[in-house]
C-alpha cells in the first residue's frame, strides 16, 4: 500500500501492547465466589436455554461456588470442548446473559461468560485431560475444516473411538478463532492452546496447507472414508460491486486482521491515517477498533442500514464508539475515488440528495463472505450455503456438514461448536449401524 498516510509504528511497541490487552481480564477467586453468588440457579434455566451449546449453566456455576473448578469445566466443556474460547468471544449479552433472571433495568446480568473463562482456564493452562477415549471403532472419519466445527466433531468422534483426520487449509488449525478474531479479545495464543488441548485426547491427526477442490476431492474422501464432514466456511470475501475497488489501499478487512492476528511485532504494521470501513457486522467492528489501537487518526465505519439492523451487538457498536470510530447508518458506497491509490469514498446516504464524502488512505471491505464451492457441486445449496437437516446432514450420503458454511448458520463460534457436535453424534449413529 503506496501511500505517505500509510505507516509503520504510529504508536510505539508498548502503547501497542497496552491497546491489545485482554478486553475482559480474568476474575479472581474472590470476584469469582461473588459473582457466582449471584445467580438464583433458576430450576428452568432460561439462561441455559439460550446457550446454542445447552451448557447446564446454573449447574457450572454452583460447582464454581463450592470451589469445584474441575467439576465445572468438565459441567461446561462436556457440551461445548471450545467453552474457553467462547468464555472469550461469544456475545453472551445476546445469548446467555440477555436471558438472565438479573438482567433488569436496575440490575446486570450474571457475568456467565467471565464465570466459564474462570473455570475453564485452569484446564487449559494445566492440560487437565477431562475425556477418555472410548475402545477403537476401527472406523475412519474426513473432517474437512480445522476451525471450531471441524474440531468439534473431531474431538466428538475421536471420544466415540474413531479415528479422524483433519484437512485443514491453512498453516494452523483454529480457523477463525486463530485467524479472524480481535486480537485483544483472545490474547497469548489461547487459539492454539485450546487446539493442542482438543488434539490431547488423541485420535485425531491433522493435515495442514490442503484445500477442498485443490488438493483433495470430496468424491475420494467419500470413497476412502467411513464418513465426511465438511467445516469449510466461507472462504471468500464478497465484493463491492463499485467503481475504484480495484485501487490501491482497498483492502478484505479479514486479510487484515489475519495478518494482525499472525504479527509478532505489531508496531511493525501498516496503519493508515485516514480509514473508512465499510460493513456492520463483526469483522467491521474489529477491524475498526484495531486500527485505532494502531494508531490510526480518523476511523470511520459505514453501514447501509440502522444501528439496529447491524448484526454487531449493541455492545461492540458502543465498544467502537467508546474507542474512537465514528459509526455512519443508512449510507451506501457509491465510488471508491483516487489516482491509483484510494483517497476517499463516496456515499448515498438515505433521504439525502447530496450524499457524503469520506476521505480514506485505507478502505475496508468489511460485507460478509460467501462459499468457495470449489469441488462441491454436488451438494445442494440455498443462499450460497449448504441445505443440512437437524442432524447436520448433507443431501449426500455419508457426508455432513457445519459451521458458517451451512444455511441457517449465525457466524458464532459457538454455534459452530454445536453443529460440529450434532454432527459428530449422528456420525457415530450411522457408523455403528454400518
Amino acid at each position: 500500500m503506496s501511500n505517505q498516510n500509510i505507516q509503520k509504528g504510529r504508536l510505539s511497541a508498548a502503547e501497542i501492547e497496552e491497546n491489545f490487552t485482554d478486553l475482559h481480564p480474568p476474575l479472581t477467586r474472590s470476584e469469582a465466589l461473588i459473582e457466582a453468588d449471584r445467580c438464583y440457579f433458576c430450576y428452568d434455566a432460561p439462561c441455559t436455554t439460550a446457550c446454542p451449546t445447552g451448557i447446564d449453566i446454573p449447574g457450572f456455576i454452583q460447582k464454581i461456588r463450592s470451589d469445584n473448578l474441575r467439576g465445572s469445566a468438565d459441567t461446561i466443556l462436556r457440551e461445548n470442548i471450545m467453552g474457553g474460547m467462547c468464555a472469550r468471544v461469544c456475545p453472551t449479552e445476546i445469548l446467555c446473559e440477555e436471558a438472565c433472571v438479573r438482567n433488569t433495568h436496575e440490575e446486570k446480568p450474571v457475568e456467565i461468560g467471565l464465570l466459564q473463562r474462570h473455570a475453564t482456564d485452569p484446564v487449559f493452562e494445566n492440560n487437565v485431560q477431562l475425556f477418555t477415549r472410548a475402545e477403537r471403532s476401527g472406523k475412519k472419519v474426513a473432517v474437512v475444516g480445522g476451525g471450531p466445527a471441524g474440531l468439534s466433531c473431531a474431538h466428538r468422534l475421536a471420544v466415540l473411538g474413531h479415528d479422524v483426520l483433519v484437512f485443514n487449509k491453512d498453516s494452523k488449525a483454529g480457523g477463525l478463532n486463530e485467524y479472524g478474531i480481535a486480537a485483544y479479545k483472545t490474547i497469548d495464543e489461547f487459539a492454539q492452546t485450546e487446539v493442542d488441548y482438543i488434539l490431547s485426547i488423541g485420535g485425531i491427526e491433522l493435515r495442514h496447507d490442503t484445500a477442498l477442490g485443490d488438493d483433495i476431492e470430496l468424491s475420494d474422501l467419500c470413497a476412502d472414508y467411513d464418513a465426511v464432514f465438511l467445516g469449510v466456511g466461507l472462504g471468500l470475501s464478497n465484493d463491492l460491486g463499485i467503481e475504484g475497488e480495484q485501487l490501491d489501499g482497498v483492502v478484505n478487512a479479514i486479510e487484515y486482521i489475519k495478518d494482525l492476528r499472525q504479527a509478532e511485532d505489531k508496531s511493525t504494521l501498516p496503519v493508515g491515517r485516514d480509514i473508512v470501513v465499510i460493513g456492520g457486522g463483526m469483522t467491521a467492528i474489529d477491524v475498526a477498533v484495531q486500527s485505532k489501537r494502531l494508531g490510526a487518526e480518523q476511523v470511520h465505519m459505514v453501514y447501509r442500514r440502522g444501528p439496529e439492523k447491524m448484526s454487531a451487538s449493541a455492545f461492540e457498536q458502543a465498544l467502537a464508539q467508546t474507542s474512537g470510530v465514528t459509526l455512519h447508518f443508512s449510507a451506501s458506497p457509491a465510488t471508491i475515488v483516487g489516482d491509483g491509490h484510494v483517497s476517499g469514498v463516496d456515499f448515498n446516504v438515505d433521504g439525502s440528495d447530496e450524499g457524503m464524502h469520506l476521505a480514506a488512505d485505507i478502505v475496508f471491505k468489511a460485507i460478509g463472505q460467501k462459499l468457495n464451492n470449489g469441488g462441491l457441486d454436488s451438494l445442494e445449496v440455498s443462499s450460497g450455503r449448504f441445505i443440512v437437516d437437524e442432524h447436520q446432514k448433507t443431501s449426500m450420503d455419508k457426508v455432513w456438514a457445519g459451521g458458517d458454511c451451512v444455511v441457517g448458520g449465525d457466524d458464532l463460534t459457538v454455534s459452530a461448536v454445536q453443529h460440529g457436535k450434532v454432527a459428530a453424534i449422528d456420525i457415530d449413529r450411522f457408523l455403528r449401524k454400518a
